[in-house]
């Protein structure tokens, strides 16, 4: 028996988030028929984390028990063959027995794009949320700062968590323009609440457009309050940029 650690990207276009559902197809429901297909049996996954209908991940790794021998530089060519081209395999490595993809995971990185023009872009359908109005991009990086810290984040919690501890530490947030038309939020933390950085998205473009001052951040994180905060970004902009584990797994950072 080995414990092997996968790292795909996936575009979430057509799947209704990671985890699995029971009327809708996932992404996870996807990896686990490829992988049955390689290996002969149904093994169960465990995710990094969960991502929304319509979310994307450049990076997100899940660990899996299996009894196959197929080598570990092989497996990421025989699933990418059985799976379909928006979700991809990019390596596979042997962890230890104890290793939890989700619970040994000490930092996460989310992207937020949008798409800052009048002309819509074709070929970022469904990959960047678009934004049409001008957008300071300066005025949301510094309010973008408030998020930094180790707070209670429930106002940027929607409804329907599960969550009972809401306590989460945010590392680093920015906002930056990419190119003339592309504008980036890109945050880390060592872990988010259901649609907390698409609510800090949209709380920064509510900011952007006047509706809530830029420096009241800190105070709607404070407030415990969701009806403070701003409104829940759409999904087609995020990504789950990064993920990082400690040394003490792999002896070097992945």
């Amino acid at each position: 028996m080995r414990n092997l650690l996968f790292e795909i990207a996936y575009r979430g276009t057509n799947y209704h988030g990671y985890q699995v559902q029971q009327n809708a197809v996932s992404v996870a429901q996807v990896l686990q028929d490829a992988i049955e297909s390689v290996v002969g049996s149904r093994e169960p996954i465990t995710g990094c984390s969960r991502t929304d209908t319509g979310v994307h991940a450049n990076s997100f790794y899940f660990n899996m028990k299996t009894e196959s021998l197929i080598p570990e530089n092989r497996f990421p060519v025989a699933l990418n063959h059985a799976l379909p081209g928006d979700i991809a395999v990019k390596s596979c490595r042997q962890v230890p027995m104890e290793f939890h993809a989700r619970y040994q995971c000490r930092e996460k990185e989310y992207l937020y794009q949008l798409w800052n023009s009048e002309i819509k872009n074709p070929f970022l359908e469904g990959l960047a949320c678009e934004y049409k109005y001008p957008m300071d991009v300066e005025l949301m990086h510094q309010a973008a700062q408030g998020f930094v810290g180790t707070y209670d984040f429930k106002a940027f919690c929607a409804a329907g968590g599960k969550e009972i501890e809401t306590t989460r530490t945010v590392y680093k947030a920015s906002v930056y323009r990419k190119g003339e038309h592309l504008v980036c939020f890109r945050i880390s933390g060592n872990g988010f609440l259901y649609h907390m950085v698409r609510i800090m998205a949209g709380t920064l473009l509510e900011i952007n457009e006047g509706k809530i001052p830029p420096d009241s951040v800190r105070d709607i994180i404070l407030s415990k309050d969701r009806t403070r905060a701003g409104r829940t970004a759409k999904p087609e902009g995020l990504y789950l940029n990064r993920v990082e584990y400690g040394d003490e797994w792999f002896g070097k950072s992945i």
